[in-house]
């Protein structure tokens, strides 16, 4: 017994030896602007900087308390790190093109959605999917509330209060909130397109960073109060997903199985988006959905896919967020709006939204804490990257589903309210 126990201990070490090697030599390729092109490169060093700073971030005192560990570490480290004189110019390219036309963050949505989905029990989304918009109405009437009055007290009217600053943030993101958004109110109103996004793209990037500290600040209020979280579960005393993760199934086959469902999914919502003007995303997740409460999926391919999606949770979070770091948070520019009221101003709204998703959660049924970070926090956050970054500060990457409804079906809400109060008050 002790050989064998002594066997296994060097066989572990060399493990680590040679894994350790292995990402040495991809991170002076990628110091000595030696990556490889295409995939390859951009993911390798993704997978090994991403590794490299969530170590850290889940070490580092008050940071993996507070402030959602790892996750806000990569996010952020590598944006310093990619858009510095550390690493060439065309190494963030790279990484930038592969994590957006390379369609790697696609990928990976599909892969959760779908999984997360499919995971699920069907009473649950049944429940969940009557109950959730109000949630997300009640994070945009709280969030543009305390803005307003905040703005009021500072001098600000309601136009650069609620209209500039409030309404993109919790508008669904960049593409399809930010952009939408500019073109509505430059027909209405006397400022430019270029004006209105240079007065918007702040209050985008700021919200997002602060509604990923938020996510790991909530984290932290769950272990403090735990009757006001499910730990993942939204809905109280139900649980949600078929198996627990323990009994997930790794088999090579199953995982391959899964892999292809979540893409023929993204397939499915591409195709429907041709038919229907909707986003993909948003379509893809009512067709899985339709799917799994009408129980079409057989059993073994529900578990499939929510065995893929354990897979690539567990192995491809720290490399997307390296993604995002680089593809999608500017520092410079968030540093460059950071004044104080700004700040006060982009903070009410992230917070406005928390405490409207969490009072109103709670009133549906839901628990307030994860009502407040998918119904708050990935309304206020920048679109599908900014989803990804808060479920991974909250640790709750299984509420994916519910953060895509927030940013896709509930940024397509927010333009239609834009063009509503645009004619109103403008």
């Amino acid at each position: 017994m002790m050989i064998n126990n002594a066997i296994h201990q060097s066989e572990q070490h060399t493990t680590k030896v040679v894994l350790a090697l292995a990402a040495l030599i991809i991170l002076l390729a990628t110091f000595n602007n030696q990556m490889p092109v295409g995939m390859i490169g951009a993911l390798g060093a993704m997978v090994v900087v991403g590794y490299v700073l969530n170590y850290v971030g889940d070490r580092t005192p008050i940071v993996n308390q507070f402030f959602g560990g790892g996750a806000i570490v990569v996010i952020f480290g590598s944006s310093y790190l990619f858009h510095s004189d550390i690493f060439a110019n065309d190494i963030s390219k790279q990484i930038t093109t592969f994590t957006k036309s390379g369609g790697f963050l696609s990928f990976y949505v599909a892969s959760l959605v779908t999984g997360s989905i499919l995971g699920m029990s069907t009473e649950t989304l049944k429940k969940a999917a009557l109950k959730y918009i109000p949630v997300i109405l009640g994070a945009v009437a709280v969030s543009f509330l305390f803005t307003w009055v905040i703005g009021m007290i500072v001098g600000k009217n309601f136009v650069e209060s609620v209209m500039l600053i409030a309404l993109p943030i919790m508008g669904g993101g960049m593409g399809a909130g930010a952009v939408p958004l500019v073109e509505i109110m430059s027909g209405n109103t006397d400022m430019s397109p270029e004006t209105l996004m240079s007065l918007m793209v702040p209050a985008l990037a700021i919200g997002n960073a602060i509604a990923i500290v938020v996510a790991g600040l909530l984290n932290k209020l769950g272990e403090i109060v735990p009757s006001w979280t499910g730990n993942g579960e939204l809905i109280r005393g139900q649980e949600a997903h078929v198996e627990d993760e323990t009994q997930t199934t790794l088999d090579i086959k199953v995982l391959g199985t899964g892999a292809l469902l979540a893409i023929a999914m993204f397939y499915l919502g591409t195709v429907l988006s041709g038919f229907i003007s909707m986003h993909t995303y948003a379509l893809m997740i009512l067709s899985i959905a339709i799917i799994k409460v009408t129980g079409l999926m057989p059993k073994v391919l529900e578990e499939a896919a929510y065995s893929w999606y354990k897979f690539v949770v567990g192995n491809l979070t720290p490399a997307l967020l390296v993604g995002i770091g680089v593809a999608y948070t500017n520092l410079d520019q968030i540093l460059a709006a950071l004044t104080p009221m700004y700040f006060i101003m982009v903070f009410t709204t992230v917070i406005g939204a928390v405490v409207g998703a969490g009072i109103i959660g709670r009133l549906m049924g839901f628990y307030p804490i994860e009502a407040a970070i998918t119904g708050g926090l990935c309304m206020a956050n920048m679109g599908g990257t900014g989803d990804v970054a808060v479920l991974a500060a909250s640790k709750r990457m299984q509420l994916m589903p519910f953060a895509q409804i927030s940013s896709r079906i509930g940024g397509a809400f927010m333009l239609i309210l834009a063009t509503f109060v645009i004619e109103l008050f403008m």
